[in-house]
């Protein structure tokens, strides 16, 4: 199975956990040129941009690691450009999930709310 194929089946992963614990899927995949959003959902209080990370439990990185200050920029520009096209009264947050799949079990979902802020980006919501 491809890397791409096991990307995807983590982000449908993701999405049911989030769907289990009250969220709605707005969006998935919303792209700009120079940035990417996995998942957008929403919890009637929070839209959460969500950054999901698929690694195989023997992977040498834990996948948060993946998510650097140049990802985080370009999730946060993904976001504004989002949130410009698509009012919103609801507070904006970043979520970082981590999913554990060999490509044939699905291990377990480490799902961090609020990862990173806009703290020194040149962006405002």
């Amino acid at each position: 199975m491809e890397n791409s194929q096991i990307g995807k089946i983590g982000e449908e992963f993701v999405c049911r956990y989030l769907e289990k614990n009250g969220y709605t899927i707005i969006k998935r995949n919303y792209r700009i040129k120079g940035g990417e959003i996995d998942i957008i959902a929403s919890d009637g209080v929070y839209l959460a941009f969500v950054e999901v990370k698929t690694r195989k439990p023997d992977g040498l990185t834990n996948g948060f690691d993946a998510v650097t200050k140049r990802k985080q920029r370009l999730i946060v520009r993904a976001a504004c450009d989002y949130c410009v096209k698509n009012k919103s009264d609801l507070q904006p947050r970043f979520d970082v999930a981590r999913v554990i799949f060999d490509g044939v079990k699905y291990y377990k979902i480490d799902y961090v709310r609020n990862a990173f802020d806009t703290t020194g980006m040149p962006f405002i919501f």
